[in-house]
Parts: structure tokens; C-alpha cells; sequence
């Protein structure tokens, strides 16, 4: 579905709040599903008088995080690594790391890629370590870390953990980090703008800011180092949005070719270790940690997939919801700008405006539009599944309220739409009284179609049947059997409010 002029206007009003208030100097935004930029816009003076459009150049930083799992991954799918190697393999200096417990484990790459190494969270410190080499980075490791947890057991955001993941990545391909990622991952999907040093990129950079009471103070670019992996990256909102796109086309029916293959894709955007709400305490829905990628699970729209990046002078984010395809990547050149917070809410209109279309469309055909997440043959078969059943409760309820059916026969339509349980756990004569009851204390009109359409999983569905004193509830649950029948199911009478 493509946004409304209206909510992009309003999506565009978010960011041009950001400069108005002076939280930055720049800030440009842009929408994406899974065909490309729906729409872009930008605001504030890039530092050359001009506001920044998709094409104009920043920091990403910490959204680097994604591109180094993604390349670690194909050395993975090569043999080269292995996820359950200990960092000592790529990094022998670490075998001198003395760890918190006799039996700790060392970290392992796929500890590392989740943020469970058991090291700090280190943001103001990282952030000022990019361009150190790798002996320097040896020193520090010889010297000893700190550890909050045995690793593998908690989450800490951790960008050492991601340093040291880059040096697993040079290791197992032979290169240079950021030659590895580059010739992996960058230029076969043709992200020509997204690069390690700001001499390398072709449109106009931006300088990072910090605003030092009222006034803005550029901040010095950093090069290319051993920490280029925790967020070292430069890219524009066309090439970031290019890249989301890439790594949500894994869920659909025909994934996109590419470098990294769609099941590794679809692994990076799976909830693998929980944040701690301690850790993010502005969160408003679940949130875990995948590769490279934050997962929130969201109650009606589902999983939304996403991270942040801040870099001294830069504040970059970008998140997408797997179960529709859509998008928003935003830029800002200010420390602690923390652009997140308008990407967040920018999404959530467009979410909210595509699932209310969605629900009127539902009303209106009488089948749930298809979903990013249902789009693989098996989910498929299983949302179909779901809507022959659907139908087959609405004819059993409608049956039911029909005073001519008697309740032998009532039990059995029952009995061949419903799994043996279903009337063991309430009998049939009790459920269709309480349905008929339900439909009789709201009006509803059983042969009407329904009013809104909602599902958290394909073999689950939740529908609502208008009635003259509210609406009436009707939901189902399928057992795991092919042939599609239902295991669960309620009715429930929802009074009008006065």
C-alpha cells in the first residue's frame, strides 16, 4: 500500500521539527517498501546552504552493525568460520583476556553477534576508537577486560564485541575488514555510496556537529580502523534504504539475489537474545537482539526490525516492519541527536494508516490482505487454511443461531469444523448457547461481514461482526494438522461504549 499524501506530510512535519527546534543542524528522512523510496525529504542546511536529499552523504554509524554480521555470515556460509568458534581463533590475543569465572566460556562469534560476550556497554568510549590498528587493539586486550556477565548468558550492547567480530571477518577472508565488506556485501548490490571514508564517496558529506550551548562545533572525521566494524560507515538514505530492502525481501515469495543468502538473512532478523527493559527504558514493545539488528515485537503490527546509530556529530536510524515491507531511514548531524525518536513515530503513522486500510479492505472482501510474513509457500497454506476456516465458523455460527437446527445436528456441523477437544473443553450445547446469547445481547447480524480483521500468527484469526449494541468477538486458533481444522474457539459479546 502506498502512504497517503497526508501521513507523508506528516512524517515530513516530524523531521522539520528537528531543525525548527534546534536538536540539529540537517535532517533528512525517506520511505521505503519493498519496490524502493516512496518518498524522501529533508531540512536544515547540510553545510553548503542546500537541505539534504537521499543522495547526501552521513554517518551511519552503529547501523554499520548489520552490513558486518551480513558479511561474517557468507564467510560462515563458506566454511571459513563457524558461528560456535571462540574469538580466539580470529583474535589470539584475547586467549589472554582473563574471564570472569574459571568455567566461562570464551566468546563466541555467534555471542558476540548478539551482544551476550558478557562485555560492558562502552558507547562513549568505542565511538573514539575507530581508527586504532590491530596491535594497538592487541594491547588493550593483553592489558585485561571488564566483564558485567558470563558470556553467553545476558545482553550488553557491546561494540568491542563488534570490533572483535571485524577482526574474525579480515581472518576468515583475507583481507582487510573493510575490504571484505565491500567487495561481500556493498558493491554486489550496487551501494556505491555507502563507503568507509568520507574521500570515497561521491555526493556531498556532511560534517558532524556537537552543540556546545547554542552554538554548533564540528566534529573531526575519523578514519577507517580496527573499530570500523561497531559503525564506520558513510551512506545515504537511498543506498541505507536499499539495504533494508535487501534484508526484508528474505520473508518474501521470491527473495532477492544477493550476496547473502535469504536464510541468513531471515537468521539476522530473528529475536535471539532479550533486552532487558532496564536497557532501553523508553521502550514501548518487547525487544531482543538478533545479528546486527534490533527485533521489537510489536501487538499489532508485529515484528519491526531496526538500530540506531550515533557517532560523535551524527545521529542515523532505521527500521522496518517484516510483516508489511515498509520502512523509514532518517539522518541527523548532531551528537545525541538520537533521530530514532521521529523514525519511530514516523513508522507508527504509516503502520497505523496501512493497517486501518487493510482492516476496510478486509470488511470489504471479506479475506485479510496478504502479509510480507505470510508470503512463503508453507505460511501461505497455513493463512489459507485459516480463511476456509473462517468462513466454515461463520456458516456453523449462523447454523446455530437458527432455531429449525437441533443441537444434535448443531454438534455435529460443530464436530466437522472443530478438533475432538473443542467439546471437551465446553460442550456443544453450552457453546452454542452462549454464541446465540453473545449475538442476541449486541444485535450483531451474523450474515454481515465483518468490521475489522486482525491475526498475530497465519493459523490464528480474530474477527468482529457489527451489531446494533456493540459487536461480537469471534476467534480461532487451527491445531497443527493439514487438514486445517480449529482447535480453539471463542465468542465473545463486546457492549457499546456510552
Amino acid at each position: 500500500m502506498t502512504p497517503s499524501t497526508e501521513v507523508l506530510a506528516e512524517v515530513d512535519a516530524l523531521f522539520a521539527a528537528r531543525v525548527a527546534d534546534g536538536v540539529a543542524p540537517s535532517s533528512v528522512w525517506g520511505v521505503f517498501d519493498l519496490h524502493g523510496l516512496v518518498a524522501t525529504g529533508g531540512h536544515g542546511d547540510r553545510g553548503d546552504g542546500r537541505a539534504p536529499d537521499a543522495d547526501t552523504v552521513y554517518r551511519i554509524a552503529s547501523c554499520t552493525k548489520s552490513v558486518t554480521a551480513a558479511t561474517l555470515l557468507t564467510l560462515v556460509a563458506e566454511g571459513r568460520l563457524a558461528l560456535d568458534d571462540p574469538i580466539t581463533t580470529a583474535v589470539p590475543a584475547f586467549a589472554e583476556v582473563v574471564l570472569p569465572s574459571a568455567d566461562a566460556p570464551v566468546p563466541t562469534l555467534r555471542m558476540l553477534l548478539t551482544m551476550s560476550g558478557g562485555l560492558p556497554t562502552d558507547d562513549p568510549w568505542a565511538d573514539r576508537q575507530e581508527s586504532i590498528d590491530d596491535d594497538t587493539f592487541d594491547a588493550v586486550l593483553r592489558a585485561g577486560l571488564l566483564f558485567d556477565s558470563v558470556p553467553g548468558t545476558r545482553f550488553a550492547y557491546s561494540n568491542t564485541g563488534y570490533a572483535l567480530l571485524g577482526r574474525a571477518v579480515a581472518r576468515g577472508a583475507g583481507v582487510p575488514y573493510t575490504e571484505a565488506v565491500t567487495e561481500r556485501v556493498l558493491r554486489p548490490l550496487g551501494l556505491t555510496d555507502t563507503v568507509f571514508s568520507a574521500a570515497e564517496a561521491r555526493g556531498y558529506v556532511v560534517t558532524g556537529q556537537r552543540d556546545d550551548d547554542g552554538s554548533w562545533t564540528p566534529q573531526p572525521m575519523t578514519g577507517p580502523g580496527t573499530f570500523s566494524p561497531i559503525g564506520g560507515l558513510f551512506s545515504t538514505v537511498r543506498d541505507l534504504a536499499r539495504w533494508a530492502r535487501f534484508l526484508a525481501s528474505a520473508s518474501t515469495t521470491a527473495p532477492e539475489d544477493g550476496p547473502v543468502s535469504p536464510a541468513d538473512r531471515r537468521g539476522m532478523q530473528q529475536a535471539m537474545r532479550i533486552v532487558p527493559p532496564s536497557v532501553v527504558p523508553t521502550a514501548t514493545r518487547p525487544t531482543a537482539y538478533g545479528f546486527g539488528l534490533f527485533v521489537e515485537q510489536d501487538d499489532r503490527a508485529g515484528e519491526i526490525v531496526s538500530h540506531s546509530g550515533g557517532y560523535p556529530g551524527f545521529s542515523a536510524h532505521v527500521r522496518w516492519s517484516a510483516e508489511h515491507g515498509l520502512g523509514v531511514v532518517a539522518f541527523e548531524n548532531a551528537t545525541q541527536a538520537k533521530v530514532s525518536v521521529p523514525a519511530e513515530r514516523a513508522l507508527d503513522l504509516l503502520l497505523t494508516e496501512a493497517l486501518d486500510t487493510r482492516a476496510t479492505a478486509t470488511s470489504a472482501t471479506g479475506a485479510p490482505a496478504a502479509r510480507v510474513s505470510d508470503s512463503a509457500p508453507g505460511v501461505r497454506r497455513t493463512a489459507e487454511a485459516t480463511r476456509t476456516a473462517r468462513q466454515a465458523v461463520t456458516t456453523l455460527l449462523r447454523a446455530w443461531a437458527d432455531p429449525a437446527v437441533d443441537d444434535d445436528t448443531a454438534a455435529d456441523l460443530g464436530a466437522a469444523v472443530c478438533t475432538p477437544n473443542v467439546p471437551l473443553d465446553r460442550p456443544w450445547i453450552a457453546r452454542r448457547r452462549a454464541s446465540v446469547e453473545g449475538a442476541q445481547a449486541v444485535g450483531a447480524d451474523l450474515a454481515a461481514d465483518p468490521v475489522d480483521e486482525r491475526s498475530s500468527v497465519p493459523s490464528h484469526l480474530r474477527w468482529w461482526i457489527p451489531g446494533s449494541a456493540g459487536r461480537l468477538r469471534v476467534e480461532i486458533r487451527l491445531a497443527p494438522l493439514a487438514a486445517g481444522r480449529v482447535q480453539t474457539l471463542t465468542v465473545t459479546p463486546e457492549h457499546a461504549e456510552h
